[in-house]
């Protein structure tokens, strides 16, 4: 009996001990499950603090994809505005390229008209110089030939030489001879035939200057027409610095203006504003 109760004790202190081993044991997993837990616990709050960090920075992010997006819409409309405009821009400015060649062909075409009228004026001066000279040699010419009559029916004792009409033409002998015979019998033809010859001595030839070369047709145009009393076959002498260069003949004659040909050899020699004087018959 005694022998059982010492059994049971042994087994009773075997559980103790089992069972103190088995709560140090315990225990000593509980405090490092506690620790793991409480490291774990601290990873936790590191990560959730990271995360609300991460999240601020997120919505950060967030509004300043939203910001960067309103603004790369603005950007986009001024870019669309700006591109209409330049658009408008481009299309007044080839509107007004357009109606700056218009105006530069305007002003071109004025220019050329400008350019003819001051020909054309150029030429009507020269025109009315030269027949203001011719007519000035024409009263002096007429002015001789009167004074000549006089001196002439003067020198005629006794002889009345009737009347004679002076004009710009010199005057013809044959009338003057007509005249004194009617009255006298003394001859007086000499001296108006000498007369004439004077006064045709006086008379100035004709100058102008070729105003257009055509080496292709070989003919020339020179500033005389039939207002000057130009006539087809009158013959001029074109010349440079008084040096004759040839001789050239006109071959059809307008108002103010004569076509005259010239020799083929002549056409790289005659030169616009060359002097031409008709040469005297």
């Amino acid at each position: 009996m005694n022998r059982k109760g010492a059994i049971l004790n042994i087994v009773l202190i075997g559980l103790i001990i089992v069972s103190l081993v088995s709560i140090g044991g315990l225990s000593y997993l509980f405090r490092n499950e506690r620790i793991k837990c409480e490291k774990l616990q601290a990873q936790v709050d590191e990560l959730t603090a990271r995360e609300k960090i991460t999240e601020g920075k997120l919505e950060d992010s967030k509004k300043k994809v939203s910001e960067l997006t309103l603004k790369l819409q603005e950007t986009k409309d001024r870019i669309a505005t700006i591109t209409e405009d330049l658009d408008k821009e481009k299309s007044a400015r080839q509107d007004v390229s357009k109606e700056l060649e218009q105006v530069r062909a305007d002003i071109e075409q004025q220019k050329s008209s400008r350019q003819d009228i001051e020909n054309k004026l150029t030429l009507a001066q020269d025109d009315g110089r030269k027949l203001k000279e011719r007519l000035k040699v024409i009263v002096q010419q007429k002015a001789e030939l009167e004074d000549k009559i006089k001196k002439l029916e003067s020198s005629a004792s006794g002889v009345e030489l009737g009347k004679v009409v002076v004009n710009s033409e010199v005057a013809d002998p044959s009338k003057v001879k007509n005249a004194v015979e009617k009255n006298v019998n003394t001859p007086v033809v000499e001296p108006a035939k000498e007369q004439k010859k004077e006064d045709i001595s006086q008379v100035k030839p004709l100058e102008g200057k070729v105003t257009v070369v055509n080496k292709e047709y070989n003919f020339a145009v020179i500033s005389l027409g039939q207002k000057d009393g130009i006539n087809i076959g009158d013959q001029f002498s074109v010349t440079r610095e008084g040096k004759v260069i040839g001789e050239i003949k006109v071959e059809k004659v307008h108002e103010s203006m004569s076509a005259a040909g010239f020799a083929a050899e002549l056409k790289d020699l005659i030169k616009e504003n060359d002097l031409v004087v008709q040469k005297v018959k």
